[in-house]
């Protein structure tokens, strides 16, 4: 019999939060063999969760595509019937582990957990943490018997503010006495000034150019140093690093698995709109520039930087300006007081991140 089941992903926007609320679990007293997670084969988290103390379980299930590719047609074709079967499955498991609650971090992994959770009556707890809840939340929303939410005005059902769900390792990033084993463990000198980049799970082709242009002026520059993230998509045809010998230390990444290091030895964040980064920014207090993803669904990365912006807790630069990228790096990067600014009202802002409001609900609806 096991207290809980994580259910969600197929990207690490998704996995990370569901590892985020399993620590939190841990924290509250429940054992790492009591939190069993539910995901995708496809996903991200058959890299991830082997590396985790929590069982898991991989279903064959797809989300549906949008483009009009024959390929996107056939997947399209096959996704009730993987659904069908994916459900059966989770049934199965749950009369197996006996939970006495589902928790739903969202995405199409977590369909068939959650349905089967209801067909077996079984309590769901929603856990959201864009400021516009994404689409699969809001379907499970309905019959869910409570909303964790991270921020105030959710439009669900049933809905608690508990903050985000943020991973242990990140909470515990000290951006002042950590900074010096952190830079040397990532090869970064003590000296220089360093921007970190990280365009989301899967990279940012848009924000790359605009910082490979940057680095490229900035050849010469012997006092910077940029360490960035390009998602692996783009990796063969990322530019090439430097050595920083006789100018700028440009270090190329195609996945970042150690973020917490990033977050302690960056003087400056440059990152996406996503909700993982945005409760990050703020639990760590890095000084940030955000460029949202125009094409997300209802432009809710946008909604989410602003929830820092409007506070003056990071930086705004719309993807249409992301030419203004380097300009808005050198003014932060020569304004010490604007960044330590950015980076205080940050940390207050992640102040409702850091409690523990997120599994005493998921406590509550347990034991209801």
């Amino acid at each position: 019999m096991s207290f809980a089941v994580i259910t969600g992903g197929g990207s690490a926007g998704h996995v990370l939060p569901a590892l985020a609320v399993a620590e939190a679990l841990e924290d509250a007293g429940h054992e790492a063999g009591d939190i069993h997670y539910v995901g995708a084969r496809r996903g991200i988290e058959s890299r991830l969760l082997p590396e985790t103390p929590y069982g898991h379980t991989l279903l064959d299930v797809d989300g549906l595509q949008r483009g009009i590719s024959a390929s996107d047609l056939r997947r399209n074709a096959a996704f009730l019937p993987k659904l069908a079967s994916a459900v059966r499955q989770a049934r199965r498991l749950l009369r197996e582990l006996q939970p006495k609650v589902v928790i739903s971090v969202g995405g199409y992994a977590s369909l068939p957990a959650v349905l089967a959770a209801r067909r077996q009556r079984i309590p769901v707890v929603v856990v959201t943490y864009d400021r516009q809840p994404g689409q699969s939340s809001a379907i499970t929303a309905r019959f869910a018997a409570a909303v964790a939410a991270a921020y105030e005005g959710s439009p669900l059902p049933r809905a608690t503010v508990t903050g985000a769900p943020v991973r242990r390792v990140i909470r515990q990033v000290d951006r002042v006495g950590g900074r010096a084993a952190a830079r040397e463990e990532l090869g970064l000198p003590a000296d220089r000034f360093v921007v970190a980049v990280i365009g989301g799970s899967l990279g940012s082709g848009i924000l790359n150019e605009a910082v490979t242009a940057y680095v490229d002026g900035h050849g010469d520059d012997r006092s910077l140093a940029v360490r960035h993230v390009v998602g692996e998509r783009f990796a063969a045809s990322a530019a090439a690093p430097r050595d920083g010998t006789d100018g700028v230390l440009y270090q190329v990444v195609g996945y970042e698995p150690r973020m917490d290091l990033v977050y302690a030895a960056a003087d400056l964040l440059i990152g996406r709109g996503g909700a993982t980064t945005v409760a990050e920014v703020s639990v760590t207090g890095i000084p940030a520039i955000l460029v949202p993803w125009a094409g997300a669904a209802e432009d809710h990365q946008t909604g989410n930087v602003r929830w820092l912006s409007d506070a003056d807790a990071a930086v705004l630069l719309a993807e249409p300006d992301v030419a203004r990228l380097g300009e808005e790096i050198e003014a932060l990067r020569h304004d010490d007081e604007r960044r330590h600014s950015l980076g205080t009202a940050a940390a207050a802002m992640g102040a409702q991140h850091r409690g523990g409001g997120l599994a005493e609900l998921i406590e509550r609806v347990a034991s209801a």
